[in-house]
């Protein structure tokens, strides 16, 4: 299935859209003044020891202090469980080398690992192993062997560190392999040689810019072309592509019309759908996606949809176009974590592994890690996506200021009511001349209007004058009282 990846670049941000058929499949944003963390490796500096939480603290010179379990320790593993207890590895001060694994995500600072990866091309590169491990992607048996073989013999006689062989290997030579292994031996050398020198907190290896990643992870056999917008950009994914990917700079191009790349394939208006709670379906059903702190919630309808020979017909063509448009959705959006999909009920077992199947397919050209499980009693469908960046919506946009995040108000009523109690709560506190209201206009109104008759019954039972004050910097929520 061939595809075509945009890459949209501005002095504040750069931004990659893959097509699939004309339609946006995925986005990736990186901003100049937080580019992601994962794959950084930094000299740290345990900052806390938690032996009740088997976690430490460390800082990596961050906002907040990364986190590191006892699990993520090398070396620290008997059959597969952690052996010492990480009050024994480590102590507060220490400095230590480690790996962003996890970028910082809400409240939660980064996560950590001290067993070293560094991605290459078509290697991933494992200093303090020493297996050649293989990705699961490539399930032919005999292209396995065949390709752990071949590494065996172009990796250097000297060489105590592992490998796991890339998706992309599959087709490679071995000249382009053994460059690889080249490539990553003499960056890790040059990384252990900063750290015996460097100072605590010290950055030691920054991962690829957004740009270049393309070429490393993103582009392969079925990628089309790679259109950038800008020249410079576009010079130096050439030189990287001409060292590294040699087979892709036939198929980078250097986009120079005047309309904007992502107008011109209408990624500007999917990036506007993918923050709408809403998703309409062809059919004329919709989804609604709720994403919250714990797990993200997708709610399948019917709308108007009425095109099957029977309401089963309907639900079922409604839930295999929706299962298709939910997989399109999760990779758009870029959601991780729990999620529950409440498909509409289906009576029939052949309906609902129909979906299910139908469900599974789609998610295939994820390139996320997941687990999917069946239906459970209630109807739903559980599944997990592997989160290890900010989903579209957290990176673009913040919490109302209005609501907090609630997606909704209080009424002008309800603040009205608060507004009486508290003036009732203040006249027994304190001997005021007068008593002033500030509000928004829409509360104000109100207690001109419906609940004057309310706001002059506690003037009278209070005894004292009660005036209003519009205040138009003030949201439907806010209101202050103020003794005169």
């Amino acid at each position: 299935m061939s595809e075509d990846i945009l890459i949209n670049v501005t002095p504040q941000e750069t931004r990659v859209a893959v097509i699939e058929h004309g339609v946006t499949q995925e986005l990736h944003i990186e901003r100049a003044s937080a580019r992601g963390f994962v794959g950084n490796i930094y000299m740290g500096k345990v900052v806390r020891v938690l032996p009740g939480m088997q976690s430490a603290f460390v800082d990596i010179g961050g906002e907040r202090a990364a986190f590191l379990h006892v699990a993520d320790i090398w070396g620290n593993r008997v059959n597969g469980e952690p052996g010492l207890p990480i009050e024994r590895l480590l102590n507060e001060g220490q400095s230590l080398m480690v790996q962003v694994i996890k970028d910082p995500i809400g409240t939660k600072g980064a996560r950590l690992s001290t067993q070293i990866s560094i991605a290459g091309r078509l290697l991933v590169y494992l200093p303090q192993e020493s297996h050649i491990g293989i990705s699961q992607r490539i399930e032919d048996e005999e292209e396995r062997v065949h390709l752990r073989e071949k590494l065996q013999q172009l990796m250097p006689p000297d060489e105590k560190g592992g490998f796991i062989i890339r998706t992309m290997a599959e087709a490679a030579s071995d000249r382009e392999l053994a460059s690889d292994v080249e490539y990553l031996r003499k960056l890790w050398h040059d990384i252990q040689a900063q750290a015996r020198k460097a100072a605590p907190l010290a950055l030691l290896y920054q991962d690829l810019n957004l740009s270049l990643r393309v070429l490393r992870d993103f582009a392969h056999e079925d990628t089309g072309r790679i259109y950038v917008d800008s020249n410079e950009t576009h010079q130096a994914m050439s030189h990287f592509a001409r060292q590294f990917t040699p087979n892709v700079v036939p198929r980078l191009a250097h986009y120079q019309g005047e309309r904007p790349l992502f107008d011109l394939h209408n990624v500007e208006d999917d990036i506007e759908r993918a923050l709408a709670r809403r998703v309409d379906l062809k059919s004329g059903g919709y989804l609604i996606i709720d994403q919250t702190e714990a797990l993200t919630t997708v709610d399948v309808n019917t709308g108007g949809f009425v095109g099957g020979r029977t309401f089963d017909d309907t639900i079922f063509k409604t839930n295999l176009e929706a299962a298709q448009v939910i997989a399109r959705q999760l990779r758009l959006r870029n959601l991780g974590g729990i999620v529950i999909i409440d498909f509409i009920d289906m009576d029939t077992e052949e309906h609902r592994n129909a979906v299910l199947n139908e469900f599974r397919k789609a998610l295939a050209r994820d390139r996320t890690r997941m687990t999917i499980n069946g239906f459970t009693q209630l109807g739903l469908v559980e599944m997990t996506r592997k989160r290890t960046r900010e989903s579209l919506a957290h990176i673009l946009c913040e919490s109302c200021p209005t609501c907090a995040g609630r997606g909704a108000l209080k009424t002008a009523q309800t603040v009205c009511y608060e507004v009486l109690r508290e003036l009732l709560r203040e006249s027994r506190q304190f001997d005021a001349r007068e008593f002033r209201i500030l509000a928004s206009q829409q509360v104000v109104d109100m207690f001109l209007d419906e609940e004057s008759h309310n706001l002059a019954m506690l003037s009278d039972f209070i005894g004292k004058p009660i005036s209003l004050q519009v205040e138009s910097a003030y949201n439907q929520e806010q209101f202050d009282i103020v003794l005169m």
